[in-house]
């Protein structure tokens, strides 16, 4: 007599590979995403707008003590979107400054002047940022466009 191999069919259910995929990780990524973009929209959408000069664009960090002051094309100034008088601007730079908690924390001045204003109405902003004292002021620019 022969010994016979008998197999069940049991076994072959078990070796079959699980091909469902697992969305739990793909939800979570998702979720994280969503909730970064909840966050940082607000902070895009409530701009002046201004057509911002182009030139070698360099990524600032944005601290919440950081002052901008935006220069329209009419000459307009605006201290954080909220519209101000040059004849303000000084006393302003010079109260931000006293109420900085640390001399290393001192304000930034980011201007935001249209590529159409007189570069006097911009040289206006950076005189009362000169006579203020204020250490560190820069120019936000829109990435070079090289279709022009």
């Amino acid at each position: 007599m022969a010994a016979k191999s008998v197999q069940t069919g049991e076994d072959h259910d078990e070796a079959q590979l699980n091909t469902t995929i697992n969305t739990t990780p793909l939800i979570d990524v998702m979720l994280v995403m969503l909730i970064i973009f909840i966050i940082t929209i607000p902070v895009i959408v409530q701009m002046r707008h201004v057509d911002l000069p182009n030139a070698r664009n360099i990524a600032t960090v944005t601290k919440p003590e950081n002052i901008v002051v935006t220069v329209d094309k009419t000459e307009n100034v605006y201290w954080n979107n909220a519209p101000v008088d040059y004849n303000q601007l000084r006393t302003k730079f010079v109260d931000s400054l006293r109420r900085a908690k640390t001399p290393t924390a001192l304000p930034e001045v980011h201007i935001r002047g249209d590529a159409r204003v007189r570069f006097q109405a911009v040289g206006r902003v950076v005189l009362a940022c000169q006579e203020a004292g204020v250490p560190k002021v820069g120019f936000i620019t829109e990435p070079r466009n090289t279709a022009d």
